[in-house]
């Protein structure tokens, strides 16, 4: 495991983050205490550090259990917890992204975990009714209270986020310096404005959902959708002529590297960005395990190019507007050529 630098900030991270959605039985297809314990053994003895979590995994299992496994060097692990999905069904107020909920769920978060801080606090999902101010104001004093040491957020728009860091440097706030999104060969969306963005502002970035809700492991194909051990079924959104396409490529390429399909899925991410940072999660250690072990190898280029092109998307309007040569040659008098620093 090698390290990485969290935004822009001096934070060191291990390339690949622990994702603790599935510590906890409670929904039924997590691991135990026992096994979540054995998963939290294998990052950590891999090399890991970072551990991502959440108010709402596992109805507060998960974040119990994460504390149980921090609690023997605390100091040493780098612990992302969010807030924002409701910790009382029915109660209007908890849940959101105002203070009272933020206030309410990070003192919760604190005490399951049995710790006095988190290291990074996400903001889980935009809510569409919270201003900006009273957010950024409201983790800014947190930070300056030292119950949590750098804010991040995750599936919020572009134009929000945006908005958000550029206040707070203009108030002299922390600013988020982590952005959480689901990213795969299947899911590339993001690459409109979510990423730009987030290398505008020099933002690391936390792929959740890298291996395609198990697509992209080669467990799934069109003809064993009705086994009874498979979590996703027929119609699922992930059921497209497209994806089968990009699966079938990642099964392919694995075949001749000699490796896993979900070896070459994320190593398409890590070759992709540097800034990007994949989550991974599993419901058993060896599960996990395999995962570890694309750290062993890199994806060829000319493997990497087939993968781009069967899963590339339209970036729409403007982006593939700017981007066409007659466009350019408007824009820049017919000098575009000789902006060779100024290329993407």
């Amino acid at each position: 495991m090698k390290y990485k630098l969290l935004g822009k900030s001096g934070l060191r991270v291990s390339e690949l983050c622990l994702g603790t959605l599935t510590f906890g039985e409670e929904w039924g297809t997590g691991a135990s205490r026992e096994e979540s314990y054995k998963i939290f053994d294998v990052f950590v003895e891999a090399g890991g550090n970072f551990i991502d979590t959440a108010n709402y995994y596992t109805g507060g299992t998960s974040e119990k259990i994460v504390g149980e496994c921090i609690a023997r060097d605390r100091d040493k692990f780098v612990v992302a917890t969010k807030y924002t999905l409701h910790n009382k069904a029915g109660d209007i107020n908890s849940c959101g992204n105002h203070r009272k909920n933020l206030l309410a769920s990070l003192e919760g978060s604190l005490s399951r975990m049995k710790t006095d801080y988190v290291d990074i606090l996400y903001l889980h999902a935009w809510d569409f009714t919270t201003p900006v101010e009273e957010i950024m104001k409201t983790l800014d004093s947190l930070i300056q209270s030292r119950k949590v040491l750098y804010i991040g957020i995750s599936d919020t728009p572009a134009w929000i986020v945006s908005q958000a860091n550029t206040l707070a440097s203009l108030r002299g706030w922390e600013s988020f310096i982590a952005l959480q999104i689901e990213y795969s060969l299947i899911e590339r969306a993001a690459e409109r404005d979510l990423i730009p963005m987030a290398k505008a502002f020099e933002m690391s970035i936390l792929a959740w959902g890298a291996l395609g809700s198990g697509l992209l492991t080669g467990k799934y194909n069109k003809n064993n959708l009705d086994n009874p051990n498979y979590r996703l079924k027929e119609g699922s959104r992930r059921f497209t002529e497209r994806n089968w396409k990009i699966t079938e490529t990642v099964v392919a390429t694995a075949f001749e590297l000699g490796c896993k399909p979900s070896h070459v899925a994320l190593n398409w991410i890590r070759k992709k960005n540097s800034q990007i940072i994949p989550i991974i999660g599993a419901r058993s250690s060896s599960q996990l395990l395999d995962n570890i072990t694309a750290l062993n190898n890199e994806l060829p280029d000319s493997y990497y190019m087939q993968l781009e092109e069967v899963s590339k998307i339209e970036l729409g309007f403007p982006h593939d507007f700017l981007e066409s040569d007659n466009i350019k040659q408007v824009i820049f008098g017919g000098t575009y050529e000789l902006l060779e620093s100024f290329r993407k």
